[in-house]
């Protein structure tokens, strides 16, 4: 045992990785983990900067994962923000038709809901303004299990608890060397430090096809990074908001279009829409880092994301780079909304994985090799199902190391 320094090493501190060392210590108590961060600190990307939705699970196929863990996950969620004293509540959400051709895709969704269980009413545009006095629509379903919360405040929390039961969580640490021999995986950070572990699992998240890269695994797939732009409503206009607006989404596109959230701190955010950003840390049109971006423009799949979705991802572009045209886009849903009343949020980045066909992976992905397993794609609604994405990364995991 002295040629290990613990038995799990997690790559990333976002909320997946801290569910995955949580998940870990509850099932296989002793077991040392160590968590990697090149943060100075957990959720500083995806995690701590999304709208704050506990997503109800309404979207996904049944049979797919994201269906069946986001169902597991938001009831869980709710249970343990309840617990821990986690500022949260359950809201419902309104999704509404604004348009003719979106209601055959509105009708789907409410037979989606049906089959997973979940509460759904159907409203018309009279029942529509008794949840939502400002919003206009032809049609829309009310969905009663979503909710809001502060998933910043879960992944801490999640620390805390794989903490308190022996994980060790090293922050400021960036991964640079993957060795790993049979039964055995050695990962060098920037500073020269390194550790030995029986076992490796990558939640790094936006970076995670690079990990597995340096890891000698080829994950067959790319994370093409897009930012989504947030604005949040002036305080004195918030109240044209009551809770949380989402438009009937495309199928042909993994992103929801521009909603309205009301967050657990009263705010109304707007957005976001979804651009391609020059980083993958590239959170605003100033941040660019020419060998990511060369990475991105010269994989095959991102070209052929470009040829299929010219026109969605024009619209997208042409919003980002006008508030009037942002404010049009939120005027379907809201025409009492102004120009003006849209001030500038903190934007997030997607880690959205693609294939080099050009698809778009739209379930969570996952990849295993000896020593190893990679967690390839977990966007929306990662946050809102990380418990169940924690159990199964560790049962994964404590697999490889037999227990």
């Amino acid at each position: 045992m002295a040629a290990y320094d613990c038995d799990v090493l997690v790559i990333g501190a976002g909320i997946v990785g801290l569910s995955t060392a949580y998940a870990i210590t509850r099932a296989a108590p002793g077991t040392r983990v160590v968590v990697l961060e090149k943060e100075p600190g957990p959720a500083r990307h995806q995690t701590g900067r999304n709208s704050g939705v506990i997503h109800s699970g309404i979207y996904y196929p049944p049979g797919s994962l994201k269906a069946r863990f986001a169902l597991q996950g938001s009831a869980e969620m709710v249970k343990f923000c309840t617990e821990h004293d986690i500022p949260h509540e359950v809201t419902g959400k309104l999704i509404v038709a604004t348009d003719r051709s979106e209601l055959p895709r509105l009708h789907g969704l409410i037979q989606r809901g049906r089959e997973h269980g979940l509460p759904v009413r159907e409203l018309g545009p009279a029942q529509i303004a008794e949840y939502e006095p400002e919003v206009r629509g032809l049609a829309a379903i009310h969905v009663g299990t979503t909710g809001v919360c502060d998933f910043g405040a879960v992944a801490r929390r999640f620390a805390r608890l794989a903490e308190d039961a022996g994980t060790r969580i090293v922050y400021g640490t960036e991964v640079t060397t993957i060795g790993r021999r049979p039964g055995r995986v050695a990962v060098r950070s920037a500073d020269g430090t390194v550790h030995r572990a029986r076992a490796l699992v990558n939640c790094a998240g936006l970076h995670c096809d690079r990990i597995a890269r340096l890891a000698g695994d080829a994950p067959g797939m790319r994370i093409v990074p897009f930012r989504g732009e947030y604005f949040t409503l002036a305080p004195e206009r918030a109240s044209l908001v009551r809770g949380l607006v989402y438009p009937v989404p495309d199928p042909a596109f993994p992103f929801l279009g521009v909603h309205l959230t009301r967050g657990i701190d009263g705010a109304v955010h707007i957005g976001p829409n979804a651009v391609p950003a020059l980083a993958r840390e590239g959170y605003d049109w100033r941040t660019l880092r020419p060998a990511e971006l060369a990475g991105t423009l010269a994989y095959p799949g991102a070209w052929r994301i470009a040829r299929r979705h010219w026109r969605y991802g024009a619209g997208e572009l042409h919003r980002s780079l006008s508030r009037r045209a942002f404010a049009d886009a939120v005027r379907r849903l809201l025409p009492a909304a102004r120009e003006e009343d849209l001030r500038p949020s903190p934007a997030g980045v997607r880690a959205q994985a693609v294939l080099p066909d050009g698809t778009l992976v739209d379930d969570f992905l996952f990849a295993e090799s000896p020593g190893m397993i990679h967690v390839l794609n977990a966007p929306s609604p990662a946050a809102t199902a990380s418990l169940p994405i924690g159990r199964e990364v560790a049962r994964r995991v404590l697999g490889v190391l037999g227990r």
